[in-house]
Parts: C-alpha cells; structure tokens; sequence
C-alpha cells in the first residue's frame, strides 16, 4: 500500500492530490492544510467525483494533524504563500522559509523514511533549506520546479511547430526562477529531429523567453501562481518514485561536483525511481551552456544567502 501526504492544499496541493488520485499514482492520498475545514473538504469533493471516474483511491484530509500522516512514501510540500503579481519567487523566501522548516520537521516525525518532494517558492532555496535542516540522504529531497519548466518548454514548443506536445522532448535545467532556468534547445527534439532543424533562431529564441516567464506569465493572467501545470508535473514525479518508472526528470537536487558545482540544491536531470533521485544524468553542457548554468547557480546561492541572514539556517 503506497501513502502520499500533500501538505498545503490551495490550488498547487489540491490539484496535485487530485491528480495523483485520479491516476491511480497512490493507493492512498491524504491532504493536509492549517486551516480548518479545508482538506477535509477538498478530499470529500475528489472522493465524490471518484464516484464517476471509477477511481478506487482512499482520499481523506485532515486539519493540520501530522499523525494521519503516518508512514507516508513521499510527502509533497506545498506550503506557503502563493506569488502575486509582481512578486518574484524570491520574495516569498522570509515568509516560507519558517513555514516549510516547521511542515518539514513534522512530517518527518511520523513518516521517517519518506521522500521529500517540494514546491514551494523559492523553489530551489526551500529545497536546500529541507535538506540542511533534516540531514536527510540527498536522494531523499527533491525540488520540482524542472519538471515544471521542462513541461512549459514542451508546450510553447508544441505552439511554434503546431506539432503533437507529446511527440515534443525538451528539457530545462537551472534554477526555477524567471531569468535562472535555461530551456536547452540544443537537446530539444520533434520526433527525433532536433528543433534548431525545425524552427528559425528568433522563433526559437522566442520560445525560450516564453518559458522563462511562463509562471509570471500565468500569474499575470489568474492574479495568483499557476496550479493544473505544476500539480500535473507533481503528479507525474511522484509515479515515477512510487512505481519505479526510472524516469528522465530534471530535478532540483543537491549537487556534490555534478556539473561544476556543490553545496547547491538546483535544476537537473535526474533518473527518478523507487529510491527518489537515482543518479543524476550528465547532459555534457558545451561552454555557453556551461556560462549559463553557472550564472544560475550563483543567483541560487544568493538567494540560500538569505536564509542565514535571517538565522533559519546556521
């Protein structure tokens, strides 16, 4: 029997617990909020549309009571406030840090072994801030933000070639942020056929800095951040831990040399299976794209700076 506890259940956790419950990802979903009433009903909503979609998964929720949560195999967080427009992703990181520090420390107390997969923004510094306070094996935290990006890449992609999204592979790497991810088009492919082939360089660069600001984008359009996309590519993480797909998904994982850099928590492709990050896939960046990953890497740090500034981390 597989557990999945998502905890914050706004737009991102309730359509990821969704999601996974729809799909069968998990034989149980709990969700878990601070405020009264709202996962329970959440969960009573997704149990009742079960009911038409032949769905057999157990859904329940709870009102910030971290015992329900009990032997769960991975943990989504989702917890803090959500971006308005504009705001950064750094701008959450006062606010979040303390509240993802205390979801993290909780959740652990009763599912001990758990994986940790965060979406809460900064993405890239709360994921660092869950490893350093837990000490838990790298493997075991991962960031969702490339799963997130990639998919974004994919689709502005799809839009530019009028092509089938699924027959699209794309991959960005990098921090989850507006100007540090870095959508690699030289890896990007139709059907085999790489896009440069395909696309002139305005278009493709056009579709790069459509993807760099997709979540912006979006949060400018709905008032508040985006939430099918990101709880879909939650979802789609998840299944490949839990059903040990052994899948290709960039990640923000904690780098020890991997590509030129260590004591980070940042975008890459990891293969994802039943032991969370399996191995971190070495895309042979060529020099500019080295440039660039290297530039994201010291806007991250900087931003993890912060987290020390305000004595959440030693």
């Amino acid at each position: 029997m597989s557990k999945v506890t998502v905890v914050g259940v706004g737009n991102v956790g309730a359509t990821c617990a969704n999601v996974m419950a729809n799909n069968g990802v998990a034989d149980e979903v709990l969700l878990l909020d601070i405020k009264e009433g709202i996962s329970e009903g959440k969960a009573l909503d997704m149990l009742q549309a079960a009911t038409c979609l032949g769905v057999d998964t157990k859904i329940s929720g709870c009102t910030n009571d971290y015992k329900q949560s009990a032997n769960s195999d991975v943990v989504v967080i989702t917890s803090g406030i959500p971006r308005k427009p504009g705001m950064s992703r750094e701008d959450l990181i006062g606010v979040n840090s303390s509240i993802v520090k205390s979801v993290v420390d909780q959740l652990l107390e009763y599912s001990p072994n758990a994986i940790l997969v965060v979406i809460s923004n900064p993405m890239d510094t709360m994921t660092y801030l869950s490893l350093k306070d837990t000490k838990l094996p790298k493997n075991r935290v991962i960031g969702m933000g490339g799963a997130l990006d990639s998919a974004r890449f994919r689709c502005y992609l799809s839009k530019a070639l009028n092509a089938n999204i699924n027959e699209i592979n794309g991959t960005v790497i990098g921090g989850h942020g507006d100007t540090t991810m870095i959508p690699l088009t030289r890896f990007a492919t139709y059907k085999g056929v790489p896009v440069s082939q395909l696309l002139d360089a305005d278009t493709l660069n056009k579709v790069v800095a459509d993807t760099m600001v997709g979540g912006a984008t979006l949060t400018g359009m709905l008032g508040t951040s985006a939430w099918y996309a990101p709880g879909a590519a939650c979802s789609y993480l998840v299944a490949s831990i839990l059903h040990d797909q052994k899948k290709v998904i960039p990640c923000c994982v904690y780098l020890e040399g991997e590509y030129g850099q260590s004591d980070i928590c940042i975008g890459v492709p990891c293969i994802i299976g039943k032991g969370g990050v399996e191995k971190i896939v070495d895309f042979k960046l060529n020099a500019e794209e080295q440039a660039l990953f290297d530039q994201s890497a010291a806007a991250v740090r900087n931003m993890n700076s912060v987290l020390s500034q305000l004595g959440v981390l030693a």
